[in-house]
């Protein structure tokens, strides 16, 4: 059976995305060059090092692309080798200026890299159809929750910066939540497919009067992802005390039912039982009171030198850093990022903004829109419901961990301790991400792709012009 035709031309573009990522790869040297050339006078030592191993991934990556996903979208793997360079040679920086003995970050990051880049080659190798992942909504939910679970065992869950949310594997450890919420736009997607009619259509009006106020769905329909969306808001909020993966999934959770019924109520329905939890929990929950009370109030004199004044502190250093940077920055190296408590981790963003100014973070948020973007647009591409809602899922999911980690950092809502996608160090959250861009890659190239006789009828006309 041939594929539709979509609405995206059947060009390739393969060549313009060599020339991107051989950009990108650049534009990550320079930025270690520049750093060491400000703090020491002299060209990194390892600088070729890195060129050798973080160029030569990406060229691999694209070589692999070129072979396995030869319709797939140009901007993905420039847009993704881009900020994983960024974020390599932010930390190169970082832990080079204070001579930490953790110095070696850098490096296992470009590792762990590698890895999530062989990972990414592997869904694209054998993940030929995506739309084979439907069949398996529930085992994916069911998928979620286990690895939502984990860190609740004992000897196994640990326990970092008062979010029990990581596992010990011995030799490292592992996030599960940052595969946990890709489970569960799977099973999201897989599930609406099945219901989206009864969604949409089927529910019962509330009426003021005459007047028709709300058309609410039935319990039965929104009963199983409501009780899926309970359980991970209990669980990270009321358990884990990991705030940053709930705001995510209750994000997503929300823009993907809107996406599947068009129903605007649908909207009001999440965000009335949300505020109401918040303000359950505020009282109730140590860890979520401590993050609003320091976002309300950072700078009071009880907060920034009491019990709170960690929290405190990292949020306002974070907060003075970016203002030192102005618009244009000081420049890779010539900032004192270290200053900031865990610069490294969800304030590395509060680095970027002190050492490339407005200037450069806004080149890494048009890179994350565009990223969002393109994921949107595969979604619109696509005639399958559930390559669209899989799509769409994981282009809101990479917009809400933007946002929710930026909105952290700059103080618009409260701290969350999520990491940018491909940026921030930490493998969990690297590897999930460069799965969720093997997984638009995959579906960008089958959306792409033309008819078997549209690809019949190009070569014939090569053939023909030699």
């Amino acid at each position: 059976m041939s594929e539709p035709q979509t609405a995206l031309p059947p060009v390739k573009r393969r060549n313009a995305e060599l020339v991107m990522t051989l950009f990108a790869i650049a534009i990550t040297l320079f930025a270690m060059i520049e750093a060491g050339l400000t703090r020491n006078n002299e060209m990194p030592p390892d600088l070729f090092l890195y060129a050798g191993l973080f160029g030569g991934l990406a060229i691999l990556a694209h070589v692999f692309i070129r072979f396995f996903a030869p319709w797939s979208d140009p901007l993905l793997l420039p847009l993704a080798v881009l900020l994983n360079g960024l974020g390599i040679a932010m930390l190169w920086r970082l832990f080079e200026a204070t001579g930490d003995t953790d110095k070696g970050s850098a490096m296992s990051q470009l590792v762990l890299t590698a890895i999530s880049m062989a990972v990414f080659a592997g869904i694209i190798f054998f993940l030929k159809e995506p739309r084979t992942l439907q069949r398996y909504p529930y085992i994916m939910g069911l998928s979620a929750i286990i690895l939502l679970l984990l860190p609740l065992v004992p000897g196994l869950g640990q326990t970092i910066n008062g979010a029990r949310q990581w596992i010990s594997l011995g030799f490292t450890s592992l996030q599960p939540s940052e595969f946990a919420k890709l489970a569960l736009v799977v099973f999201l997607s897989g599930y609406m497919v099945s219901k989206r009619d009864v969604l949409s259509l089927a529910s019962k009006e509330i009426k003021v009067g005459p007047l028709k106020v709300l058309d609410l769905p039935r319990m039965r329909d929104l009963a199983p992802l409501a009780a899926m969306w309970g359980f991970c808001i209990i669980v990270m909020v009321g358990v884990m005390n990991d705030l940053g993966t709930s705001l995510l999934l209750f994000g997503t959770f929300l823009a993907m039912i809107y996406v599947a019924t068009h129903r605007s109520s649908w909207i009001l329905l999440g965000l009335v039982p949300f505020l109401a939890a918040c303000f359950a929990l505020y009282p109730l929950v140590h860890h979520f009171s401590v993050r609003v009370d320091t976002w309300l109030h950072p700078f009071a004199d009880g907060i920034i030198n009491g019990p709170l004044g960690a929290n405190s502190q990292q949020l306002v250093r974070g907060l003075f850093a970016m203002a030192e940077g102005g618009l244009f920055g000081s420049g890779l190296g010539g900032g004192k990022p270290g200053f900031v408590p865990e610069v490294q981790n969800d304030f590395i963003f509060s680095a970027f903004g002190e050492e490339l100014g407005l200037t450069g973070i806004m080149v890494m948020l048009m890179a994350l829109a565009l990223l969002v973007e393109r994921g949107m647009r595969i979604a619109l591409a696509s005639k399958e419901i559930f390559i669209k809602m899989l799509a769409s899922g994981i282009a809101f999911l990479m917009a809400f961990q933007t946002f929710v980690v930026i909105g952290g950092v700059t103080r618009v809502i409260p701290m969350t301790g999520a990491t940018i996608p491909f940026v921030a160090k930490g493998g969990s959250a690297l590897l999930s991400s460069w799965v969720m861009l093997a997984l638009l890659m995959r579906m960008s190239n089958n959306a792409r792709k033309p008819a078997p006789q549209a690809i019949q009828d190009e070569g014939m006309t090569q053939v023909i012009s030699r």
